[in-house]
């Protein structure tokens, strides 16, 4: 269903349009959900690479993207590449969104999880300490 979504919005809209961005992304989330994660993991990849294109690095649409990707490698055990792009999320949404925005804290909050994950619990502190300041 989703993929015929994003397909049909393709090709009336076409690849660039913020609508066929969206079902990508959905797209990809039903798939991580399924357990799906490398087809996940590469639908999130082309979807990012063509939001940070057409809306920009910093735009919240760019970012949910961001974190999605993020979220899914961290599924799939590839950490160390997660983490980076927590922090990397959690950085911009504090520029775009604000500390204190509910986005920024969910970004928080992934970037926690996958440094207990990663056993970084110096930086899991920190990043507790920065949510609530």
């Amino acid at each position: 269903m989703h993929r015929q979504e994003w397909k049909l919005t393709e090709k009336v809209l076409g690849k660039e349009h913020p609508s066929t961005l969206v079902s990508m992304n959905n797209l990809a989330l039903v798939l991580g959900s399924q357990g799906k994660y490398k087809e996940a993991e590469v639908m999130y990849r082309q979807t990012l690479q063509i939001m940070e294109k057409v809306l920009g690095k910093e735009h919240p649409s760019t970012l949910v993207s961001m974190n999605d990707l993020a979220a899914v490698l961290g599924s799939q055990g590839e950490y160390e590449e997660a983490e980076a792009m927590h922090r990397q999320t959690l950085q911009l949404k504090e520029k775009v969104l604000g500390k204190h925005h509910p986005s920024t804290l969910d970004s928080m909050n992934g970037s926690r999880l996958c440094y207990k994950v990663n056993g970084s619990i110096r930086r899991q502190r920190r990043c507790i300490d920065r949510r609530y300041s």
